[in-house]
């Protein structure tokens, strides 16, 4: 369970996000708002990648403060652009990279698995980087899962995709077997979902099924 308890944050003299509580416990939680509305920076305070300006941030129990490694292998995190994610010049390496210390076999064995699970067998030695953007977004969440953590916070991740690997990525998310917490304007990702939460100007405006909380998000975004 992911709990936020009186948080706010910061940058500089701006608050961009305040006096949130939440407990976020649900299979599939969707995420909207309007840019700058602090989506990205809400994303990014539920594994610890940012730590609150106030309040606390629990992970089983676990401080992103003080706990951030363990709350990390607890709460993956996919970026919207998956070149800031890929770390190793070939597939299999960087689907390895964050399983280090785990005895060779092992390695090899987990990396194979998630290659397969996620399309890119054959491509153990492929340059990375020279992926197509659905492959690309594809080893980034291979990459994450592999860590096995609980949950996986999805910053954007079918915004730059053409329509065929949107839906590549959504059948993905929809049937993985970790909790996931998605960040999106793709209202058809989130269409049937446990959840979804609405941030506008920082606060937490809307939290209910989707059909609701995107009616609402919609009313806002014609108003702005």
């Amino acid at each position: 369970m992911i709990e936020l308890s009186g948080v706010r944050h910061r940058y500089q003299d701006r608050e961009v996000l305040g006096g949130i509580d939440l407990r976020l416990t649900e299979r599939r939680i969707g995420v909207v708002g309007l840019n700058g509305s602090g989506k990205s920076t809400f994303a990014r305070l539920l594994n610890g990648l940012l730590i609150p300006s106030a309040g606390t941030v629990t992970v089983d129990g676990l401080d992103t403060r003080r706990d951030g490694p363990k709350v990390r292998r607890r709460v993956g995190f996919v970026f919207q652009d998956p070149d800031v994610q890929i770390v190793m010049p070939t597939v299999a390496e960087d689907v390895a990279f964050g399983l280090r210390g785990l005895p060779k076999p092992e390695v090899n064995a987990k990396v194979k698995a998630a290659l397969a699970e996620y399309g890119l067998s054959g491509y153990e030695d492929h340059a990375a980087h020279l992926l197509s953007g659905g492959q690309k977004q594809m080893l980034a969440m291979a990459s994450i899962t592999v860590l096995n953590p609980s949950t996986i916070v999805f910053d954007e991740p079918t915004t730059l995709l053409d329509l065929r690997n949107r839906q590549r990525i959504a059948d993905r998310i929809k049937t993985m077997p970790q909790d996931a917490i998605v960040i999106s304007h793709d209202l058809d990702l989130l269409a049937d979902f446990d959840r979804v939460l609405v941030i506008h100007e920082g606060k937490i405006v809307a939290d209910c099924l989707p059909e609701a909380a995107i009616e609402k998000y919609v009313a806002i975004a014609e108003t702005t």
